[in-house]
Order: structure tokens, then sequence, then C-alpha cells
């Protein structure tokens, strides 16, 4: 089984293609190239991690890119927002390809159960890869505006960043409860599998959303 650290190297690394507009793109799954962050993007990335439920993953999952986002609110959580959404297309795709292998396990009524709930966690974490999406997209566009980007740019960015996020979080809390409730992540490797990459991309949503909330709006 894959451990959340080892989903947080792989989606960091999907992710770069998403946060640089430079031609040409690196292909997929290939890392920010060495970078040595001045301190003061290491400060300022701790100090915003420190706001976060979940400082530790908010820290690792984001230092690859402090070259990028060096001290800026915006960049930082555009980073964030790209890391979850590609996080969260990665489980999408690998809870579909265990439905479709009936990987569930388990015959009866039980096990019937147990694929049920990880049919309704691919379409729960379908949807919000969607939303993570949807929110990336917002803060990409307040990254490309800028210092030109007025106070109710701002606030309008925010306000849809933090609503499709907050039901990201939602669904994923609906795939993790489907799973602990039929007893799937107890007993069977597949849904523990799922529920380790569920419960990772959570933690990325809630810190995302919080660096979200943390972006100054202009006066």
């Amino acid at each position: 089984m894959a451990s959340a650290a080892t989903f947080l190297l792989i989606i960091a690394a999907a992710a770069w293609t998403s946060l640089t507009d430079a031609a040409p793109s690196p292909p997929p799954f290939v890392p920010p190239p060495p970078c040595a962050p001045p301190q003061s993007a290491v400060a300022f990335l701790r100090a915003r991690c420190a706001t976060t439920l979940y400082a530790v993953a908010c820290y690792e999952s984001l230092l690859p890119y402090a070259c990028i986002f060096q001290t800026s609110h915006v960049k930082l959580a555009r980073a964030a927002g790209d890391v979850n959404a590609a996080w969260l297309r990665s489980i999408s795709k690998r809870v579909k390809e265990l439905v479709a292998r009936g990987a569930a396990g388990g015959g009866g009524t039980a096990g019937g159960a147990k694929s049920a709930a990880l049919r309704d966690c691919a379409s729960t974490v379908s949807s919000a890869a969607g939303l993570a999406k949807q929110s990336a997209a917002e803060l990409a566009k307040l990254d490309v505006a800028g210092t030109t980007a007025g106070r109710s740019q701002v606030r309008w960015a925010i306000s849809n960043a933090q609503t499709w996020l907050s039901a990201s979080m939602t669904n994923e809390a609906t795939c993790a409860d489907g799973l602990a409730d039929t007893g799937a992540a107890a007993s069977s490797p597949v849904a523990r599998e799922v529920m380790v990459a569920v419960v990772g991309t959570k933690e990325l949503t809630s810190n995302t959303l919080a660096l979200v909330r943390g972006i100054p709006v202009p006066p």
C-alpha cells in the first residue's frame, strides 16, 4: 500500500506543469528543476503553513515550488491549489481503475456494500477533482492579473475558490466516511489504499483553503 508521503512526491512532480507558464513545458511527472530558494521564501512558507491545520504536509508539499512563489500569497495559494488538484485527479483515476477491475473484494452482502462504497467513492472523488480544478483555475487567473487585480476581483476570486474547495472537502469526507462505515477500509487492502490517499488529499484541501483565506485584499 502506498503511503501518503509517497503520493505527495508523485503528485508534487505531476503538478509542476500546472505551476509554470514557461515554454516549452517539461513533460509530465518531471519535478521542478533543482532550486535553492532564498531564506525569505522558506521563512514565508513556514509562516504561512503555520496557519494551516496540517503544517508539515503543507511545508513538504510546497517547498519544491518556493522559487516560484517566493513571498507571494497569491502564487503560494496557486501552488497549493495546483498540487491539490493534481492529487485529486490522480486519486480519481486510480479509484476508477479499481472499480473497473471489481477490486473491492469480498462476496455476499458485506462484499456488495464494500463494492458499492468504492463505486460511490469514485463518483465523489471525481466531483472533488472537478471542484479543485475550478478553484485552481480561479487562483491562476488571480495570479496572472498580478498587481492589476482590484479589491473586487481579489474578493471574488477568494470567494469562488473557497466555495469550490469547501465543496471538494465535503465530497472527500463522503468518500472516506463511506469506506469507514461499511468496514471496507478495515478489511480491504484496496479500500485502505484509497482511504490513505483520500485522507492525504483532505489535508491538502484544508491547507489550500487556509492559504486562500490568507490572501490579502487590497484596500
